[in-house]
């Protein structure tokens, strides 16, 4: 009787969990591509870790549900890591957990499963399950303070930038006046022409005597 009991099981299981079966879900794993080297091989061990996770799901989702991990059927197993999954009501046994409820439960504790497999909505997909969208990152300095840092920042070059240009135009300023002093302490002499006859400009600090005028008072001396 015992025996076949659980031949009946195992032929509900069987008509339960396959492919496109109501309330059912695909599953397909990335190992090997998120972990690369380091990838573990999916075995019974990792199976029965998955049917933890979504009885733990199921648990957390309703205070009211006590899904074991006998409730939780595999079936098409892919060595290529595919396989599908229902959730058998844990009262009958014999009938399937409404696919809504499943969704919402593998949807709240996603990144818990993730993370227990060490992979990502991307490397662990349930393919009828949307993906969780990740809380926006904060950042860790407020945007007030950023904002306020660079306009501090431009203040403060544009003081900086005044400063330099007072400096320089102070230097340029030096300069020339030196140029102009040292220009008239040299008392360089130009010579210019009047009436066709080369004249010398006289120099008011020094009392330079244009030479052509001393020529001619020296001719009516000597007369």
């Amino acid at each position: 009787v015992l025996l076949l009991t659980l031949s009946v099981v195992a032929v509900a299981h069987a008509e339960l969990c396959k492919p496109d079966a109501q309330n059912a879900f695909k599953v397909r794993l990335s190992i090997k591509t998120a972990l690369g080297d380091n990838a573990y091989v999916w075995d019974a061990n990792e199976e029965y870790l998955f049917k933890a996770m979504v009885a733990f799901a199921m648990r957390r989702y309703s205070s009211k549900t006590t899904t074991q991990i006998s409730n939780v059927l595999l079936c098409n197993v892919t060595d290529r890591v595919s396989f599908w999954f229902v959730v058998t009501d844990s009262s009958k046994n014999v009938t399937t957990v409404p696919g809504s409820e499943v969704e919402e439960a593998i949807r709240m504790n996603r990144n818990r499963i993730n993370s227990a497999f060490l992979l990502s909505d991307k490397t662990l997909q349930f393919l009828k399950i949307t993906s969780t969208l990740s809380p926006p990152v904060e950042p860790s300095t407020p945007v007030w303070l950023i904002i306020f840092g660079v306009v501090l920042c431009l203040i403060v070059a544009g003081i900086v930038f005044l400063i330099v240009s007072g400096i320089q135009q102070h230097k340029k300023k030096n300069k020339e006046s030196t140029e102009r002093e040292n220009l008239e302490e040299k008392g360089e002499v130009t010579v210019t022409v009047e009436n066709g006859i080369p004249c010398e400009t006289l120099d008011l600090k020094a009392g330079h005597i244009n030479g052509v005028f001393v020529a001619d008072d020296e001719r009516f001396t000597s007369l």
